[in-house]
């Protein structure tokens, strides 16, 4: 791999680039932190995209791509003399240093569910002790990734299960919860048990490490492609899928998971 020094260069060719295309660029020159924003997020969905494919070589373009973002941000700070990339990056290194004293301080930490609590218990102190619990969790998150953070930051000052087996306890009574609602017509307390299901059920996904988001996107491609296959085996047979029984459909779904 190269070199701290390479890798120094290659960066300050970048802020070198980053000036010229705000200085000369007509689209550059447009941008606002605003106009950014979306930009941003459809980036990170790509570098998501590229990583539940093992796409080693489309992650390497989706970081740079995020990259280039967090370079033009600061660029625009900047410009409205707020912060610049140095600022960025020495405000990132004093905070990762004070939130892991065990490798630049004196506190012990054996395992990774320590370093976490310890992580949680300094962002509390910082603000003067003023700052809640799930106070840095962004309102616009997706739902479900939402509720994984707001989980696993109460998990980080000592709120959460025991023993992980006890949450499917919870799940079951959500659900017990939820069919109890379904004969009630009542179309809000019906959304509101589902909600519950569906925050028991990445609790206990987050409790057996496992990204519920990557796991039900993965079961997505997994229909697609297996409805694609149904698709395309009717449209072969000269067939539509309008004209056909639910059981002739599904004789071509089994030997599409066979595939």
């Amino acid at each position: 791999m190269h070199s701290i020094e390479d890798k120094k260069a290659a960066f300050e060719r970048l802020l070198h680039i980053m000036d010229d295309l705000r200085e000369k660029c007509p689209w550059d020159k447009k941008q606002t932190l605003e106009s950014l924003r979306h930009l941003s997020i459809e980036e990170v969905y790509e570098l998501s995209d590229a990583i539940l494919n093992q796409d080693l070589e489309g992650i390497k373009k989706e970081v740079g791509d995020l990259l280039l973002h967090i370079v033009f941000y600061a660029k625009i700070g900047s410009e409205q003399k707020a912060f610049d990339i140095k600022e960025v990056i020495d405000a990132l290194c004093d905070k990762l240093i004070y939130r892991h004293p065990h490798i630049y301080g004196d506190v012990d930490a054996n395992d990774a569910d320590q370093v976490a609590q310890n992580w949680e218990a300094l962002k509390l102190k910082e603000k003067g002790g003023n700052k809640r619990v799930l106070e840095g969790v962004p309102r616009s998150l997706p739902p479900m990734v939402k509720a994984h953070r707001v989980q696993d930051k109460a998990r980080g000052v000592g709120f959460d299960w025991e023993h992980k087996e006890q949450v499917w306890d919870k799940v079951k009574e959500e659900i017990d919860e939820l069919q109890a609602e379904m004969n009630s017509n009542n179309q809000e307390r019906m959304e509101r048990e589902f909600g519950d299901v569906f925050f028991s059920l990445i609790n206990a996904a987050r409790l057996y490490g496992i990204d519920p988001e990557a796991a039900l996107e993965k079961t997505n491609l997994e229909f697609i492609k297996r409805f694609n296959y149904l698709e395309s085996q009717t449209i072969a047979q000269g067939k539509s899928l309008h004209d056909m029984s639910l059981a002739e459909m599904d004789v071509i779904w089994e030997a599409a998971k066979k595939q």
